[in-house]
């Protein structure tokens, strides 16, 4: 078929939707001309006058794409009905870009309700692969490709697949560490109307499930501790949360830069300093499990690129470093061997690193259960290197990914004497500093890790949601006059309010 006839195929706006009948013989019907080799074949294309819908050259893979572009605002739909299907659930996964913040889309739609929809996020020239589940109650489910844009807007689509099986998210989580200081010194959270609340109800009637709480083993501010764990502890599971407990193993801050041992254990040798990791661990999250709250999941360490508690426990030691992480492991399952232990390194986009780490982890008989990676998208590289490395990982190691940290900001702008950490207005393109952008970046965050290949996609842990702008909860637990430079990526706004992003824990 000409290319010339393709296209004017596609562009002419329709109302009628392929259906594919079904074929007893050979299992679930497929996709017909998922990657448009064919140009218009099996597809049909509602659009405004404006839009132009065509097959381009230059395709993920093979020679042709699906393009939904136009000069002005503009509003395509693509779509494919599959019919014969059995009840149960499926997922649509396809290969996506756009190059500008457009709300493009893929979709599954009259299979029972409700609609489910997975957006595009905006990786410029970079394909990124995305994921949509629904299930099946009428035996058929439209596939859809759409797009709304603004002037200039375009979309392109390629490979997509549907079949039996589901892609969902176990895991949106809230790291709410420093909220019982803030408490402590007057933090009031707000819902999006302005009703005051508790900010775990707010996080958790928004849709997180999760929560991350660190644990110092003798914090100078006296929070972060055992006491003040266990008692948000309670609260995070009265309201049927899971919880995730994060040991720095230090008295403060812990992470590639700075892993410092606790001052109890500065002169202790490597064999005491093993049996004080493994008596710490365990004194906390027994002490969990006898108030009724043991711990889901359990981080032996936190960021630990360069290992843990330093010298004994670099990375440049790794032998050493894994007679550590395997004595965290082991207080953690002598308490419950139901509870997940997770490595975390930082740095979600750079392959390279992780590969030396856990390759490095598994020749010195590391044991742990899940993958955990910190993605600050300003700090580590792109959205298409982010999902390259935690697909790669994913599958070279046979573990779940959790990301264990991610943030953006809302603003650039200040609330209190220090300055923010992220003082860009655009820190990332086609995201900028706003409620908006914030909101599409934690929600395409999400969208990447559920779309992980075999479902080995956990989910996500928002950090320091609840960190606002309160006076004495500042950065430097020794100085209780210091600012946190954090509030601007808080999922509360500058009047306390929740704000959009934390509509993204609704995420399928």
């Amino acid at each position: 078929m000409n290319k010339t006839l393709m296209a004017l195929a596609l562009c002419a706006t329709a109302t009628l939707v392929a259906i594919q009948p079904a074929r007893a013989d050979s299992g679930p019907p497929k996709v017909v001309n998922g990657g448009f080799e064919n140009g218009a074949a099996g597809w049909r294309t509602s659009a405004g006058k404006n839009a132009a819908v065509s097959t381009q050259a230059g395709g993920h893979t093979g020679a042709y794409r699906l393009t939904q572009q136009a000069a002005t605002a503009f509003r395509a739909e693509t779509r494919q009905t599959v019919s014969g299907l059995r009840d149960g659930y499926y997922t649509l996964r396809a290969w996506v870009r756009t190059g500008t913040a457009s709300q493009s889309r893929i979709a599954l739609k009259d299979c029972g309700p409700p609609d489910a929809a997975t957006f595009v996020p905006a990786s410029g020239s970079e394909w990124l692969h995305i994921a949509v589940t629904q299930k099946v109650t009428r035996g058929r489910c439209t596939i859809s490709l759409g797009t709304d844009a603004a002037a200039g807007g375009s979309a392109d689509f390629d490979d997509v697949t549907f079949a039996p099986g589901k892609a969902a998210l176990s895991v949106k989580g809230a790291d709410t560490s420093s909220l019982p200081k803030s408490e402590a010194n007057g933090g009031r959270y707000l819902t999006a109307g302005g009703k005051r609340a508790d900010a775990l109800k707010i996080l958790h009637a928004a849709g997180a499930d999760y929560v991350r709480l660190k644990v110092w083993v003798d914090p100078v501010d006296g929070y972060n501790d055992k006491a003040h764990v266990l008692a948000m502890a309670r609260r995070v599971k009265a309201l049927g949360m899971g919880l995730l407990v994060d040991f720095h193993y230090s008295d403060a801050w812990a992470d590639p830069g700075k892993q410092y041992k606790p001052a109890a254990w500065t002169d202790l040798d490597y064999a005491h300093l093993k049996t004080a990791l493994y008596d710490h661990t365990y004194d906390m999250l027994s002490a969990l499990k006898a108030q009724g709250t043991t711990a889901d999941m359990v981080q032996v360490g936190n960021e630990i690129n360069d290992g843990i508690l330093w010298e004994e426990g670099r990375s440049s030691h790794f032998a050493d470093l894994a007679g550590l992480l395997n004595a965290g492991y082991q207080a953690v399952k002598d308490v419950s061997d139901r509870t997940k232990v997770v490595l975390h390194v930082a740095e979600g986009g750079n392959n390279g690193l992780f590969r030396w780490w856990f390759d490095s982890a598994a020749a010195n008989g590391v044991r742990y259960d899940v993958i955990g990676v910190s993605y600050y998208p300003y700090w580590h590289g792109t959205l298409g290197a982010f999902q390259a490395n935690i697909d790669d990982i994913a599958a070279r190691y046979g573990k779940p990914v959790l990301i264990a940290e991610t943030a953006y900001p809302f603003t650039d702008a200040e609330n209190d004497p220090l300055t923010n950490i992220i003082t860009s207005a655009e820190p990332y393109p086609n995201y900028p500093a706003t409620a908006a952008g914030q909101s599409a970046m934690f929600r395409d965050v999400l969208s990447i890790v559920q779309a992980v290949p075999d479902g080995r996609g956990l989910g996500a842990v928002y950090w320091e949601p609840t960190w606002t702008a309160v006076p004495g909860n500042g950065w430097d637990p020794a100085d209780p006059s210091s600012g946190n430079g954090w509030e601007n990526q808080a999922l509360f706004g500058y009047d306390n309010r929740a704000l959009p992003a934390m509509g993204a824990f609704a995420h399928q």
